[in-house]
């Protein structure tokens, strides 16, 4: 019985942890500031968490595989730059954002098709994509920003829908569907499984390079939906925008149980840990917490977040 307690409480801790963490947090916000716990700042902080979770849901899916994209910042830049350009020279909004779009999923194809048939560590590639996609970025921009405050784009990021922001329905929509894909699909069985035992998967008759390739495909277009709420909620688009994205991502997807060894994670748990980060960083704001403290703060937390997936994963085995 004393073996089977800590092995029972490991499982209950990798499943339902981050529940138990958001639950905390929350209550010492609502401890801390009296603002925090009221409708319009919890509104307020769905909002603020809607372009990390989008991205982080495809991100989810690429760390569940064993891999990684420090590219997701740049690209945020890099696609809502493009849209812009296109709505200023066409001034169709849809026709920006469906291009905005398509360039995420070419840059997730460019991540995709290095890691998944050339070979090439994730880290690597992804590292490059990082600095060539704000590179581009800052070239076609001049390195200033793309100021508009006219267009339908600005619905995406501004707009409600029966009192409900649209970057949060947007949200609802992705984290829907993502769970959906991952969890009753033979692509989300697939995706697991190449995380899990990417041998055994390709002895299965699993075509791992192709599922690799899918999902940064996958990544990079929502990383691109993102950029178009965010170019929308700031009315322009900026080279320099999106800088730490990354580590929000990644943060949040670990936060929310998925392993950085991948072959475990869900979509459900990625949610819960935006929420995590975002409430951190609305309560720390409403305390008036300088910025730099935060930035320590966050990568103490996901120190200590891979410590214990590491921990609990051990345990398990």
């Amino acid at each position: 019985m004393k073996m089977l307690l800590p092995s029972g409480l490991s499982k209950f801790m990798s499943r339902y942890g981050s529940f138990g963490v958001l639950f905390v947090i929350t209550l010492a916000m609502s401890l801390a500031n009296k603002s925090f716990l009221t409708v319009p700042n919890l509104v307020n902080v769905a909002r603020q968490v809607s372009i990390n979770t989008i991205i982080s849901a495809g991100m989810t899916f690429i760390i569940i595989t064993a891999g990684i994209d420090l590219s997701v910042g740049s690209l945020v830049a890099l696609s809502s730059c493009v849209a812009m350009i296109i709505i200023e020279a066409t001034g169709s909004s849809l026709l920006g954002i469906v291009t905005g779009i398509l360039i995420g999923g070419a840059a997730g194809a460019f991540n995709g098709a290095f890691v998944a048939w050339a070979g090439i560590p994730p880290f690597i590639v992804t590292l490059a994509g990082l600095t060539i996609y704000r590179g581009i970025a800052l070239i076609i921009t001049g390195g200033t920003p793309i100021i508009r405050f006219e267009g339908g784009f600005l619905s995406l990021g501004q707009g409600s829908l029966l009192g409900i922001p649209v970057p949060v329905i947007i949200m609802i929509i992705v984290v829907i569907f993502m769970h959906f894909l991952l969890t009753r699909t033979a692509f989300g069985t697939h995706v697991y499984s190449v995380g899990g035992n990417e041998e055994a998967s390709r002895l299965s008759g699993i075509k791992v390079g192709r599922v690799k390739f899918q999902v940064y495909v996958m990544g990079g277009m929502l990383t691109a939906l993102a950029g178009m709420v965010l170019m929308g909620r700031l009315s322009s688009a900026q080279p320099n925008t999106g800088e730490g994205f990354e580590l929000d991502a990644i943060a949040t997807v670990i936060l929310g149980g998925t392993s950085l060894m991948g072959g475990r994670g869900t979509i459900w748990g990625t949610l819960v840990g935006a929420f995590i980060i975002g409430i951190l960083n609305n309560g720390f704001n409403l305390m008036a917490v300088d910025a730099h403290f935060q930035l320590v703060a966050k990568g103490v937390i996901i120190l200590l977040a891979v410590l214990l997936d590491r921990y609990l994963k051990r345990k398990q085995a």
